[in-house]
């Protein structure tokens, strides 16, 4: 019991030295001594504290010998303890101060890895998600021979595939609102429509996407459901255009679940059609 007591006091002792000596170091040091305390606190994992003191310091340094790297350790200071809004920043300052700069490279990249890492889950904003790409592609153009060009690349390929679900999530959305806002007949704009609109813009940017089969299916549904729902002045022309998209469908994924489907859109599109 005795010597849990005795660890417990020690290990406090330790944390308040340790507080005292960074007070002390930011109240009172130079800026060469909050510099070095710094990169003293970054070794030890200490990034809150690195970031306090880098951010006070990085001003001071700006024209010296230690201002690239101190620039620099300020955005894998802030990167680190997972401030990423404030370290892409900070990495695109290094790279606009210094775009041929010794960390030009590694800052470039992790101005892509700080977006990355706060983009959301597809079915919120995904402006993050957008930034991280254009980052990480201008990172690959700017350096293609970059050690880190595969995983910028892998990056790339991950969010997206993001972007695509965002769009199929929007796609399936519009589609199961249907004719909910009874506008099928009214206008152009109805829910299906907007279906249709953003799973074809969707194929138009990602054609090799992984889930092509899918919008493609949204695209047939959707249409079929605006010929059933059709106004007798667009009913002939909305089947023919859902027969086609079914003919479509099948000729490109003939081993789809989907096909029994896709079938019996055709048996009823015929049905009306009668040619």
């Amino acid at each position: 019991m005795k010597k849990g007591i005795i660890i417990f006091a020690c290990v406090a002792l330790l944390m308040s030295s340790c507080a005292s000596e960074f007070n002390a170091v930011y109240k009172y040091g130079d800026n060469e001594m909050r510099y070095e305390y710094a990169k003293e606190c970054f070794a030890r994992g200490k990034f809150e504290k690195a970031v306090t003191l880098l951010s006070d310091v990085v001003t001071m340094k700006k024209g010296s010998d230690e201002a690239q790297e101190c620039l620099y350790m300020l955005g894998m200071a802030q990167y680190c303890n997972a401030d990423y809004e404030a370290a892409s920043e900070t990495f695109k300052k290094y790279g606009s101060s210094y775009p041929r700069g010794i960390y030009a490279e590694p800052a470039a990249f992790y101005v892509g890895q700080s977006l990355y890492q706060s983009a959301p889950e597809p079915r919120l904003d995904q402006s993050p998600t957008n930034g991280a790409i254009t980052a990480y592609q201008q990172f690959i153009d700017l350096y293609p021979d970059s050690k880190l060009r595969p995983q910028a690349q892998d990056r790339l390929y991950e969010l997206h595939e993001k972007l695509i679900l965002k769009e199929l999530s929007s796609a399936e959305l519009y589609y199961n609102l249907g004719g909910y806002f009874g506008n099928i007949n009214s206008n152009e704009e109805s829910n299906y429509t907007a279906s249709i609109i953003t799973a074809q813009n969707a194929l138009k940017n990602y054609p090799f996407c992984n889930e092509r089969e899918k919008f493609m299916m949204l695209i047939v549904k959707s249409k079929f459901q605006l010929a059933e729902n059709s106004s007798d002045e667009k009913r002939l022309e909305r089947y023919r255009d859902a027969e086609d998209e079914c003919y479509g469908f099948i000729n490109e994924f003939p081993e789809s679940k989907n096909v029994e489907t896709v079938e019996k859109y055709i048996a009823k599109c015929k049905k009306v059609i009668k040619d």
